[in-house]
């Protein structure tokens, strides 16, 4: 009887866990017709249908389904193979990850230094966008893992706290008010510049305003930019709120606020499942080097005092 290759196994492992055929081709750099031929190809070694492909989307079989975990197991151990003769736990391959803005600002060029450091055969690709772009693009199997803030709702996905966000209200020096005025009291006289209401940060903000007894009636500038946030605010176009360790390198003035803002929890996320040495090893490189604190390069200086 003929084995199965890992190349057949590796095709129909992806095939099995992502959105589509097309998704899981990308993923392994093949074209479509070329996965469909491994995959074919297997089916043909086990003498069993893996797919069910009489309606409009593929759909594993039982067969499939028990096929899954002993594919997983087959895959791992060629990887653990491979890395055990090579330089000592060294990943390698194409590794496709989605962060925030937020997180592409501060702690994401530090993650790519360290991986290249640890595991340089390893090819990084990061993708960034809002929370929920990148969850429905982890569970459809395009992203290899996310850091997102939050914990996930989607059962498909695994959750792991990696760090924390702390924010602080912040104005420009020179804006009108500021010297005798609250925050809640500025925000009644100047519009309220915050990411839009896809953003993390969207809960923080409305729980705070709804203990000013503010609701949802202030003026707002929204930008899915951070960068944008704070350059607006150090041009005094209004109020708003930044990761505590930029302010003061951003020239701009912190203030104090009760209650504070409550710090936004970030997860690690990646699909159920999925054993591959690669999601606990990129977990504790991120884990490692997480700091939402640090100063991102935003241009031009801070503006003086009129």
């Amino acid at each position: 009887m003929a084995t199965p290759s890992v190349k057949q196994l590796e095709a129909f492992w992806w095939a099995a866990t992502c959105s589509n055929f097309s998704t899981a081709a990308e993923r392994l750099h093949l074209s479509v017709s070329s996965l469909s031929k491994r995959i074919t190809e297997l089916e043909g070694v086990l003498g069993q249908a893996l797919f069910d492909r009489s309606g409009h989307k593929a759909v594993l079989t039982e067969a499939g389904r028990r096929l899954l975990p002993a594919a997983l197991g087959v895959l791992n151990a060629v990887a653990e193979l491979g890395r055990s003769l090579a330089e000592a736990g060294s990943l390698s391959g194409h590794c496709r990850f989605g962060v925030g803005d937020l997180s592409a600002l501060t702690w994401l060029p530090a993650l790519v230094a360290a991986t290249r450091r640890h595991h340089p055969g390893l090819t990084l690709e990061a993708c960034v966008d809002v929370g929920g772009v990148l969850e429905h693009r982890l569970a459809e199997g395009e992203l290899d893992f996310a850091v997102i803030a939050g914990r996930s709702s989607r059962s498909a996905l695994v959750s792991q706290s990696v760090g924390a966000a702390h924010f602080a209200w912040a104005v420009a020096p020179h804006l009108a008010g500021v010297q005798a005025s609250s925050v809640a009291g500025l925000l009644q006289r100047h519009p309220l510049i915050t990411l839009p209401p896809q953003a993390g940060t969207t809960r923080l903000l409305d729980d705070w305003l709804l203990a000013q007894g503010l609701g949802d009636r202030q003026e707002r500038i929204l930008c899915n930019s951070w960068a944008a946030v704070a350059g607006m605010l150090r041009e005094g176009v209004g109020v708003g709120f930044l990761p505590e360790g930029w302010i003061e390198g951003l020239g701009l003035r912190r203030l104090q606020a009760e209650p504070e803002l409550a710090a936004l929890q970030y997860a690690f996320q990646w699909r159920r499942g999925d054993a591959r040495s690669l999601v606990p090893t990129m977990q504790g490189l991120v884990s490692a080097v997480i700091d939402f604190s640090l100063l991102p390069c935003i241009a031009g200086q801070a503006r003086p005092p009129a």
